[in-house]
């Protein structure tokens, strides 16, 4: 029906009256719900553009909103949004994580033309949003601005949208050409004094307390580079810097997955760590928990969702290490559901990843720092305490943004076949390939300490390398001495500075991708855990020696170092060493004899594991080296001859030896 000209007007003089009135009494309340500050200009700004359509919108929604929900009918309060920021065209989907309060009952718009809400979920409490957001590929950067809204008021929440840096060249993960030096930050060096007792911390800051926060933060890391650049490393693994509380020093009881420890200084501290270790060739890996979070994280006691953990505080599993069941094709869950569901060291809260909500959390968590720190690859804690299922699923949608990336897992076992069950690159009985790129050696970790520290028989080392066969990538293996959760190795009775160096010429001329402990390569001291944890000398005010420096290490430190660096130099300087297939020539229970083998290099490697020189003649019969016709010294103080079908060569105690074959 056509309305005459003077009730037409009369109608749009009315629709103006009651959409000024309306947008008053909304401006006031929306103003009112908001927790940041100058949101209120930024709603009278809007009247104009918003009225006709958010009249319409609300008066057909308000009505509708249970107000029987928690937090239904007051206005909603938004204390943190995780992840704080996203980039432009990186991923269309993104689920955002509101904390807060009276987020139960509302409905959620977006301002943003481009970013559009598929959905909500929020908690029964009304303490946490789950928001599902598409982003347009359309989208520049600038703020994301959304409303949540009630019968009660309004609260927006900004998302700033960033540029990506250009990722050429980035994010290409760890490789065989690569050595790996473990950083406990706080045991590292104190590079930012003020950082050392921040406000609002309650750890303990005190160097004569094992247990307390010393002050190593990643500025210290920073203003260290060149020294491990020096040595031959051209990888850095850091243990979390994620935000803790108390005194864990360590980063394994995170409170925040998006915060850094206050200890460890700023973002920005961060990510200049990362842009001068690149600057030298150097990489970063990020230490990433999933398992578990710190006892006093607030999901501890008040999760996003039912299933979010696994268990509360007051009932839960008891933990269990062993990894049996996890491998064996006919176990049933009571032979592994403690070592899934159980809460680790019997406190700490055991994440749930197979919650659908909680999988995308950490998937978007993992890409967010990779992002924001430009990372280059993953060290993986606890690896076997979280499902399969969703670490495939997390592995594919960060390859999804980062195809080259990788990571290596920690499966601490001595049993090949248990450490080679959870390397990625195949399916296994259960149809689920974790996609894990590579584990921790821990068999050939245990094999070397028992050989060469308490004189066992080589052949537990070959033993080791028999079960390679088991792994898909067994060139890939990351191999170590030891890490920060075990005794040193000088630490180990019976052990000294010779058996540290003959550990490490094996070490950096075997297969694998070889990993040191911050401290090893100066002959560190330490017992168990927290004894193997001393500072680094030198990194520390009113130290001493600065064994950063030649002139400041002892000469049992200098010696073992100049001898790393040698081994490293001579790894960076012979590809068969990095790359090369590595095949048995020969061995007995005090000497092994192996071959490093590429089509342009091959390199015969002898190590004699006695406590005396051995005259060893090493036939050469139906192997790699039967058509060799000379051996040319490369390493180590002795000759080697090949007379009628076999090496001869005088191998002094515990020492080895390296040869270019011709």
């Amino acid at each position: 029906m056509q309305l005459s000209s003077a009730s037409q007007l009369a109608r749009a003089e009315k629709h103006d009256t009651l959409s000024a009135l309306f947008l008053d009494s909304f401006t006031t309340r929306c103003s009112v719900g908001l927790p940041q500050a100058g949101m209120q200009g930024t709603a009278m700004k809007n009247k104009r553009t918003i009225g006709p359509l958010l009249i319409m919108v609300c008066l057909l929604i308000l009505p509708a909103w249970p107000q029987a929900d928690t937090g239904a009918g007051q206005v909603p309060v938004v204390r943190k949004t995780e992840p704080p920021n996203w980039w432009i065209n990186y991923t269309p989907d993104l689920t955002l994580l509101l904390t807060g309060e009276n987020l139960g009952g509302i409905h959620v718009e977006s301002a943003t033309a481009g970013a559009t809400v598929l959905g909500s979920e929020a908690s029964a409490n009304g303490h946490y949003l789950f928001l599902h957001l598409r982003l347009s590929l359309d989208l520049r950067p600038g703020n994301v601005s959304l409303r949540l809204l009630s019968s009660a008021g309004c609260t927006e929440v900004s998302l700033p949208l960033w540029a990506r840096a250009d990722p050429h060249g980035h994010f290409e993960g760890f490789s065989r050409d690569d050595v790996i030096y473990l950083i406990m930050p706080d045991r590292f060096a104190d590079g930012d004094p003020s950082n050392d007792r921040p406000a609002g911390s309650n750890g303990v800051y005190d160097r004569s307390q094992p247990k307390a926060y010393h002050g190593g933060d990643l500025r210290g890391v920073r203003e260290h580079l060149g020294y491990l650049h020096d040595l031959g490393v051209t990888a850095i693994w850091l243990t979390p810097v994620w935000k803790n509380t108390d005194s864990d020093y360590h980063g394994y009881h995170v409170v925040d997955f998006y915060a850094l420890d206050d200890h460890m200084g700023s973002m920005q501290e961060y990510q200049a760590l990362v842009a001068d270790a690149h600057k030298l060739g150097m990489k970063v890996l990020i230490d990433y928990v999933v398992n578990h979070t710190g006892p006093h994280h607030p999901w501890a006691n008040d999760p996003p969702t039912p299933t979010w953990l696994h268990g509360t505080q007051a009932h839960h599993l008891e933990p269990s290490y062993n990894f049996s069941g996890l491998v064996d094709p006919h176990a049933s869950p009571r032979e592994y559901l403690n070592t899934l569901d159980g809460w680790f060291a019997g406190k700490l809260p055991d994440l749930n990843p197979d919650d659908p909500e909680l999988a995308t959390y950490l998937a978007q968590n993992a890409m967010w720092w990779t992002e924001i720190a430009q990372l280059d690859a993953f060290r993986l804690d606890t690896f076997p305490y979280s499902s399969r299922q969703f670490w495939s699923g997390w592995h594919a949608r960060l390859h999804e943004v980062y195809p080259q990336i990788n990571d290596v897992g920690e499966v601490s076992d001595p049993d090949s076949s248990i450490t080679a069950f959870f390397e990625g690159g195949r399916k296994q009985f259960d149809g689920i390939d974790t996609g894990l790129s590579t584990v921790f050696d821990f068999p050939l970790c245990n094999a070397l300490r028992d050989v060469i520290i308490r004189g066992d028989s080589i052949q537990k080392i070959v033993t080791v390398l028999q079960h390679d066969e088991l792994y898909p990538n067994p060139e890939t293996l990351v191999t170590f001495l030891g890490n920060h959760d075990n005794r040193r190795f000088m630490g180990e009775k019976d052990s000294n500075p010779a058996k540290l160096k003959a550990a490490f010429s094996l070490l950096l001329t075997m297969r694998g991708i070889p990993q040191i402990y911050s401290g090893d390569e100066i002959a560190m001291p330490g017992g168990d855990d927290p004894d193997n944890r001393h500072d680094f000398p030198g990194g520390f005010p009113g130290d001493q020696h600065n064994a950063f420096t030649a002139a400041g290490r002892i000469p049992e430190q200098e010696d073992v170092f100049a001898y790393m660096k040698s081994l490293l130099a001579l790894r960076k300087s012979h590809p068969a060493l990095r790359m090369g297939k590595q095949w048995h020539i020969g061995w007995n229970d005090t000497y092994y004899a192996f071959l490093r083998e590429l089509p342009e290099e091959k390199l015969l490697v002898i190590y004699n594991n006695a406590p005396k020189t051995l005259e060893l003649n090493i036939p050469v019969d139906n192997t790699r080296l039967e058509t060799a016709h000379r051996l040319d010294a490369v390493f180590g103080n002795t000759a080697a001859q090949l007379v009628t079908g076999n090496v001869h060569v005088s191998m002094p105690a515990q020492t080895l030896a390296v040869f270019s074959v011709r």
